[in-house]
């Protein structure tokens, strides 16, 4: 099978813009897939975003902010109907590109497409602005004086990983504030960024020369340092070395809004750990675990459970096992790459010599290491698991202990899934604030965050946004100068 990938807007007289192609192949019991997408060389690239910026300017910033986000409705609403055909060539192709199970990528794309519906990105516009009318013109303040927002005339994502739907939150992200967008797409998941685009285009022509969504080899292709030199923001995602390695390459007048690799946890209280909850409890924490094999940094990989309720963390750690074995069963892990699966067999190896070596810990797998749990009695901090479905159950007398053991990776800390009663709910949640954590999930939709929430705690909108203010001392001055004013 053949599919082109990617987005390009059209040229003036309606054709496609000259380009090269880009190959990537991708196979999956038997399937074989070869996906081509647009490549440009440097000169090309410089001229696609001048383009973008003009069209831009001359159509997107006219537009009021409501009709942008009908038109993300519009666009959303055609890939939750599972007729339509695009829908139906993401749920055949996505899980010969990614690997995940047909049915993980059928509830995946639901999910994530919920979230542009109209009502939420309303909600998401709200999360950041108290009156979004300040993207469509000038506001009145509580202070006094007026305000206006305006976002970047260009701006560039660098999207990374094979989750789908991730670059999709980014291509609305610029679009509500108005920015000319070029996205960059992770050769591993070329595809349903490009889909969206076209979509969108359909939807609302006047957003189809605002888009552009291409794949290159980051740090090798020259078309990467025009993209670089003509934007006016980049938002980037990835390691740190990689975001260190972009910002060296912007102009120091470009912003940069980089999200480097986070790490997520759960804590399950003691109320919890009853024999009818605790088994609910472990199949949400499974189901936080299984989507998309961990590979978004919200997904937990170490699970704090406390002591006191009539089920031990032993017995939890037990009934997480049998969850992740039940979800293997429903949805079975993608095949690991080579150095994937080498990592984790490596992971459990060290877990186990700790087991031997240590009273109290124990390890428990898949015969194929399809999953795995590790078991501590005994606290410890914070650390990292092998993703694909590997996780440490660590013993707590307390839950509140948590926070001491999270907090010296505070820069790296994102979710944590919390099962409590509400007081202890708040009370933790001032704790893990103040250590670094800035999202405070239910177990079970960890990886599944709601329209708005704000990624690594920062402002989804106003971290790309400019405002201009009329001073009140301003706008008193003005009627001195007023027809009516003698």
């Amino acid at each position: 099978m053949r599919e082109v990938g990617g987005y390009l807007p059209p040229s003036v007289d309606g054709a496609a813009p000259e380009h090269g192609w880009r190959t990537e192949h991708f196979e999956r019991g038997g399937q074989r897939l070869e996906v081509a997408l647009p490549a440009l060389d440097a000169p090309a690239m410089t001229a696609l975003a001048g383009r973008i910026r003009d069209e831009a300017a001359a159509t997107l910033r006219s537009m009021p902010v409501d009709a942008i986000a009908a038109a993300v409705d519009a666009a959303a609403e055609r890939m939750l109907d599972r007729a339509h055909p695009l829908r139906q060539r993401a749920e055949q192709l996505l899980p010969i590109v990614t690997g995940y199970d047909g049915e993980s990528v059928r509830l995946g794309l639901t999910a994530t497409f919920r979230n542009f519906r109209l009502p939420q990105l309303r909600r998401f516009l709200a999360a950041d602005l108290a009156d979004p009318g300040v993207l469509d013109g000038f506001r009145p303040q509580a202070r006094g004086g007026l305000a206006r927002a305006r976002g970047p005339a260009l701006l560039l994502h660098v999207w990374a990983g094979n989750v789908p739907g991730l670059p999709v939150w980014g291509l609305v992200r610029g679009l509500l504030v108005k920015a000319g967008t070029i996205g960059k797409v992770s050769a591993a998941e070329p595809l349903l960024a490009g889909w969206f685009a076209t979509l969108l285009a359909e939807a609302e022509p006047r957003l189809a020369g605002c888009l552009a969504i291409l794949c290159w080899k980051g740090g090798a292709d020259p078309a990467e340092q025009a993209a670089f030199d003509a934007a006016d923001t980049v938002v980037a995602f990835g390691g740190n070395r990689t975001l260190a390695a972009i910002r060296n390459r912007l102009p120091g007048s470009t912003r940069f809004v980089g999200h480097g690799h986070k790490l997520s946890f759960g804590m399950v209280g003691r109320e919890a750990l009853t024999p009818g909850r605790a088994p609910a409890a472990a199949n949400l924490v499974a189901r936080d675990i299984a989507r998309f094999e961990q590979q978004g940094c919200f997904a937990p990989q170490m699970i704090f459970a406390e002591r006191g309720g009539a089920v031990d963390p032993a017995g939890f750690a037990r009934h997480l096992a049998a969850a992740l074995a039940a979800a293997e069963a429903r949805h079975p892990r993608r095949l690991l790459p080579l150095d994937e699966a080498a990592a984790l067999a490596e992971w459990r190896d060290r877990e186990e010599a700790r087991a031997v070596a240590q009273p109290g810990r124990a390890v428990v797998s898949a015969p194929d290491l399809g999953w795995c749990v590790s078991y501590a009695d005994a606290a410890e901090p914070l650390r990292p698991a092998a993703l694909n479905r590997s996780v440490t159950v660590v013993a707590l007398d307390a839950l509140e202990e948590a926070a001491a053991l999270v907090a010296p990776f505070r820069e790296l800390l994102q979710a944590a899934g919390v099962a409590a009663p509400p007081r202890r709910l708040h009370a933790l949640a001032e704790a893990l604030s103040a250590a670094g954590v800035t999202r405070i999930a239910a177990l079970g939709a960890m990886t599944a965050p709601d329209a708005g929430w704000h990624n690594d705690g920062r402002f989804n909108l106003l971290d790309l946004l400019t405002i201009t203010e009329i001073d009140p001392a301003a706008e008193a001055q003005a009627e001195l100068y007023a027809p009516y004013a003698d």
